[in-house]
């Protein structure tokens, strides 16, 4: 029997050939539905159980994806082993390369997508955000399943130089088109990933000054402090110098005040020292340094460095008022006088 069905042909195959073939095919598919039923099933069940989402998500992406990838490696070990016209080879060869592509694809993209639905479930909640995002997936969707398609063409032996060549025209001209909406989507993701500021952060640009408001794709709004709406290009915004005081710890102040030349030299040896008790006696302050700077025109000069501990500007206002006051009392207690802007004229009788 077996000399009978190595020995009968067909199609440059013997029977036995055939029946091999099948006999793979059939014990790799049950072998492959075993482990479906009773190891894929089992743990998506016990992943349901135990609410392990990222493991329910493996699970379902290898039977949708992997699965299918095995079947067919699986078909093509039964089909290799025979004799096959060059019709029929290259018709196979297309058939599992396509999709061994689509299903490879396919995963991947269903890797990137879950990554980004995790790292925005921990880390963004913000809706522009996740909006954004979507449109760069959709984006790079799209790219990648057309670079799939020119790799799968190329493997086929279909010339692809003329395709490329005006794939690649096609792209400048649209990137020309649209330079500086592409300019401001990428300062956006600049913006995005470099985080010089966020939505509530108080910024300075050149002369402009508030709150951010909004960070948009192509613009990002500001609150300015007299109450209307800045709009700046994103463009703008990532090649100009900006300040932002959120990240400020502490506000370093300086000031200086003048006294009269009248004022008596001991007084004038105290009045550092009175000035460094008053920032010292205040919450939120630590002094840097109090010192009689110099002579000027018409007043001794002493200048006063302190910090506050806090990014508050009401909060800084409020203490220097406070100092402001306390200096105006120290010194009227001990009748030192602040100067002003004076002349002396000096008259000779001819």
């Amino acid at each position: 029997m077996w000399t009978f069905l190595a020995e009968h042909t067909f199609f440059h195959n013997s029977i036995l050939d055939y029946l091999l073939s099948l006999i793979i095919f059939v014990v790799g598919s049950w072998v492959l539905r075993l482990i479906k039923k009773f190891l894929l099933s089992r743990l998506g069940r016990w992943a349901a159980r135990r609410k392990k989402e990222l493991i329910s998500f493996l699970v379902n992406c290898g039977e949708q994806n992997l699965l299918p990838l095995i079947y067919l490696g699986v078909f093509y070990l039964s089909v290799n082993r025979l004799t096959l016209s060059p019709l029929w080879n290259r018709i196979i060869n297309s058939l599992c390369l396509s999709l061994l592509v689509f299903f490879g694809v396919r995963f991947l993209l269903s890797l990137l997508n879950r990554g980004l639905d995790y790292y925005f479930l921990k880390h963004e909640t913000d809706a522009t955000k996740r909006y954004a995002f979507q449109i760069v997936t959709k984006f790079f969707t799209v790219l990648v399943w057309l670079l799939a398609f020119i790799v799968f063409l190329d493997n086929l032996g279909v010339e692809i130089s003329a395709l490329v060549a005006g794939l690649g025209i096609g792209g400048i001209a649209v990137a020309l088109a649209a330079q500086v909406l592409l300019g401001d989507l990428f300062s956006y993701f600049t913006i995005y990933f470099d985080r010089p500021f966020e939505v509530g952060d108080f910024i300075i640009i050149d002369s402009f000054s508030g709150t951010v408001e909004n960070i948009g794709l192509k613009t990002t709004r500001l609150r300015s402090l007299t109450g209307e709406e800045v709009v700046f290009s994103n463009t703008d915004l990532t090649s100009s110098r900006l300040r932002n005081y959120k990240t400020m710890k502490r506000r370093r102040i300086s000031f200086t005040i003048g006294v009269s030349y009248q004022t008596d030299a001991a007084l004038v040896k105290e009045i550092p020292q009175i000035l460094a008790d008053i920032v010292n006696s205040l919450p939120d302050t630590e002094l840097n340094r109090s010192h009689f700077s110099g002579f000027g025109e018409y007043s001794l000069r002493f200048d006063v460095v302190y910090y506050v501990l806090t990014r508050d500007y009401i909060r800084y206002m409020d203490i220097q008022q406070e100092i402001n006051l306390k200096i105006i009392e120290e010194f009227s207690k001990r009748g030192i006088e602040f100067s002003y802007p004076t002349q002396t004229l000096y008259l000779r009788n001819g």
